[in-house]
């Protein structure tokens, strides 16, 4: 059975690919966004996955994500006034938005965490189905210790990116980059309307006067064609290429292209040459008006991950403090196969990831692709499991095994975990405040997916967990989250 495929990572992801740190960091086949998930049968509920039942597939197989560009566009049309699209929302990237507290691991790679716990009171489900959460934490890394970056900036300058809010933020968001990366980095710039061309060619940041006068030379012009951006970034950044540096090209874009292709497959099979040569893709999104597709897309296929900003603070954060933290890679290639056991689980959903499935036969074909993961990154997956009549506590659920490339020997490695039906039969009140969190992060998704007002939850239940949450870890984006699920109930 498929389950979920994902390519690799990183378009909207500058921005986020230091947002990734978000639920985390603290991140082939095509994805399309265009469909809700399949219904409910039972009570006709679009599920962002199917029901499985474990008789007739033990196996649930997919890449890891660490994109959170869906929460952040969402986020930014409620506080608006607007429900995003139920297209545009995937329930992973919700969760994945909010920082966990995983223990590291010790060396390179994963550590696994799983545990679960009862469903709420609040949530209409039978007695027998637990939430059962899947984390994986990679070591965090010391700014100074990483290797020197070559980073070429693709900078989308169309007529829509004058909007306030666009351009003027990532204008802001480069400078503040030049002066606090290091002076032994390297930055380039490449800016695109109807045509691209070269603001500055490869430059070190030690000689950062010419790097402000090109950012500061960016204005809006005409139409937005993202293939003549990528086309010339790629050249430069494999002009500038450094071997042993972290080598990456970073599209800032609304991601509205009008001109050239407008679909991500034509335009990364004309870069793709330079993307095995492990120049890798970053996306960082920004516009009220935001083509979350094609840079998704993108992120997905360009070895990526994805991530969306709409506030000056936010785009400095996370250029500022995620950005430089996280250009190494802990892992390449990323996959997770649970093994659920047909004995204690009649049934399970993995909730999200729709577009991330992995054949169960390839998680160890190493050809196909995964994702990418930095380091101090966190990655959650949930699961909604029915459990067997009378199953011992003592009983295993799952196992997990984690499978990834070594980015730096290129060669494959595995870890994995498992749990019991007595780690998941605690009292959801009585659950970590972190698990509270991605709970009421993910069914808020899944509740913006379906649309409609009788679900399976309340919004202001999920609102009221949310500030639980947010008081027992003191956390600012959580309480945050609160406040946006209460906005889009005003809305709905």
């Amino acid at each position: 059975m498929v389950h979920i495929r994902r390519s690799a990572l990183l378009l909207v992801a500058i921005a986020t690919a230091m947002a990734v740190s978000a639920c985390g960091s603290d991140g082939g086949a095509r994805r399309t966004d265009a469909a809700p998930g399949p219904v409910r049968p039972n009570g006709g509920i679009p599920w962002s996955g199917d029901e499985t039942r474990t008789s007739d597939d033990p196996l649930s197989t997919f890449a890891v994500d660490v994109d959170t560009a869906s929460y952040g566009y969402a986020r930014r049309l409620i506080m608006d006034g607007r429900l995003p699209e139920p297209s545009t929302v995937r329930p992973e990237e919700f969760v994945n938005s909010f920082r966990q507290d995983y223990p590291q691991p010790a060396g390179d790679g994963f550590a696994v965490h799983v545990d679960g716990a009862r469903l709420p009171r609040t949530h209409d489900a039978g007695g027998d189905e637990r939430l059962l959460r899947v984390g994986l934490q990679t070591r965090a890394e010391d700014e100074e210790r990483r290797p020197d970056a070559a980073l070429t900036f693709v900078i989308d300058v169309s007529g829509s990116m004058g909007e306030p809010g666009r351009l003027d933020l990532v204008r802001d968001a480069l400078h503040t980059l030049v002066d606090q990366l290091r002076p032994t980095d390297s930055i380039a710039v490449v800016e695109f309307s109807d045509k691209a061309r070269v603001a500055r060619e490869m430059t070190p940041v030690a000689d950062a006067r010419p790097l402000h006068a090109a950012i500061e030379s960016l204005h809006t012009r005409s139409s937005t064609n993202l293939e003549a951006g990528l086309v010339l970034g790629y050249r430069v950044a494999r002009d500038g290429f450094r071997p042993g540096r972290t080598n990456r090209v970073i599209v800032l874009s609304d991601g509205l292209a009008n001109v050239g292709s407008t679909d991500a497959e034509p335009i990364l099979r004309r870069v793709r040459a330079e993307a095995e040569k492990q120049i890798a893709l970053l996306g960082v999104g920004v516009g009220s008006d935001y083509g979350d597709e094609l840079m998704e897309q993108l992120a997905d296929r360009g070895d990526g991950f994805a991530v969306y900003v709409s506030e000056r603070e936010q785009a400095r954060k996370v250029f500022v403090r995620q950005l430089p933290a996280t250009l190494s890679v802990r892992a390449l290639d990323a996959k997770v196969q649970v093994t659920f056991a047909p004995q204690a689980v009649r049934s399970y959903r993995l909730v999200g990831y729709d577009n991330r499935a992995v054949a169960d036969e390839d998680f160890r074909d190493d050809r196909v692709d995964g994702g990418e993961v930095g380091p101090g990154h966190s990655v959650t997956a949930l699961y909604a499991v029915r459990l067997a009549e009378d199953v011992s506590p003592s009983a295993r659920i799952a196992q997990v095994q984690v499978r990834w490339t070594d980015p730096a020997a290129r060669t494959p490695a595995e870890t994995y975990g498992s749990v019991t039906v007595a780690d998941v039969d605690g009292a959801f009140t009585a659950a970590s405040p972190r698990l509270r969190a991605c709970y009421a992060a993910a069914w808020f998704a899944e509740a913006l997916r379906d649309g409609r007002s009788d679900g399976q939850v309340r919004l202001t239940d999920l609102a009221s967990i949310a500030d639980g949450a947010a008081a027992a870890t003191e956390d600012a984006e959580v309480r945050d989250l609160a406040r946006v699920i209460r906005s889009a109930d005003e809305l709905r």
